[in-house]
């Protein structure tokens, strides 16, 4: 009997052990600092970092995807993967197509970055990735956009003189102007957005629930303000 009840007990677990949801997390891989591929070939940085704690606290079994920006949200919804946190703005264009949480960024600045102060930002040529809030916001100025698949054809677009300036992410700009010799922000920075959240389908309620309660919980014991700290330094803005 006593061995029939340790293997019943062993079952248990092992059939508890096997209930974790499993989800598959998008992310671009190639917008360092929110998320790159490591020498190893892995996805890392603060997205990377993030989404397993938030896997972790919500009891998922979390796999992750890279996927090319433009085709991002068409995955998502045409289930490919479960998530998307590749440091996607959250707006209200976005949020006809797909859902989202509540931010795990506060709203961020974009820049301007170009090779010489006094460029033309207007009437201009401006470069930016594809698919972007920034790519919204100068479609409507009276600039010439121009479109990159990335945002390092962006910075090669400045720099060969294809576009008078880059127009992104300021945390993605500021690493490349710091560690470089010929790149400056030029003018003004541009508030675009409602902060950076995980998109995930709009059926997928539960899902967002979950990950929600997570990031509800890093805010409230502060370990999301010290993961900001640590990939976007002291000045990053966090949650009060």
């Amino acid at each position: 009997m006593k061995k029939l009840l340790l293997a019943a007990t062993a079952l248990a677990l092992t059939a508890g052990m096997g209930t974790a949801q499993a989800i598959r997390m998008g992310t671009e891989g190639a917008y360092p600092p929110y998320n790159f591929i490591n020498e190893a070939g892995e996805v890392a940085g603060f997205e990377r970092e993030l989404g397993d704690e938030l896997c972790r606290r919500a009891e998922l079994e979390c796999t992750w995807v890279k996927n090319d920006w433009d085709s991002i949200i068409p995955n998502l919804v045409s289930s490919n993967y479960d998530t998307i946190m590749a440091a996607m703005s959250i707006n209200e264009e976005r949020k006809a197509v797909i859902g989202f949480t509540q931010d795990y960024l506060p709203p961020a600045p974009s820049s301007y970055v170009a090779l010489q102060d006094g460029v033309d930002l207007e009437g201009g040529v401006i470069a930016v990735q594809t698919g972007t809030v920034q790519a919204s916001h100068i479609a409507e100025t009276g600039a010439t956009m121009l479109e990159f698949p990335n945002i390092d054809q962006v910075f090669a677009a400045v720099r060969n003189g294809e576009a008078d300036a880059g127009f992104g992410d300021h945390e993605v700009m500021r690493p490349f102007v710091e560690e470089s010799n010929d790149l400056v922000f030029v003018g003004e920075q541009v508030n675009l957005d409602e902060g950076i959240g995980v998109g995930v389908r709009q059926s997928d309620t539960e899902l967002r629930e979950k990950l929600d309660t997570a990031i509800t919980a890093m805010k409230e014991d502060g370990s999301l303000n010290a993961l900001i700290k640590k990939h976007f330094g002291d000045d990053a803005q966090t949650y009060e």
